[in-house]
């Protein structure tokens, strides 16, 4: 009976053992200098006219200004 039996916790254990080979693998040499980068650049400050952003809010300023005055006039 205990030929039939199969042991899950080792199959499981070489899986994971695997996976963790592979991982390394695939990971940069120098995978540490990699993760503050991304970390670095993930923290940088957003700012609300970065781009064209301040484009969009100025055309969106004039319209309404233009509306605003035809309104009144």
């Amino acid at each position: 009976m205990d030929s039939d039996h199969v042991n899950i916790r080792r199959l499981i254990r070489a899986h994971d053992a695997r996976q963790v080979t592979i991982a390394r693998l695939n990971a940069p040499d120098d995978w540490q200098s990699e993760l503050r980068t991304a970390l670095a650049a993930h923290r940088e400050p957003v700012s609300i006219f970065a781009g064209s952003d301040l484009k969009l809010f100025l055309q969106s300023f004039a319209v309404f200004f233009t509306a605003t005055m035809m309104f009144l006039i």
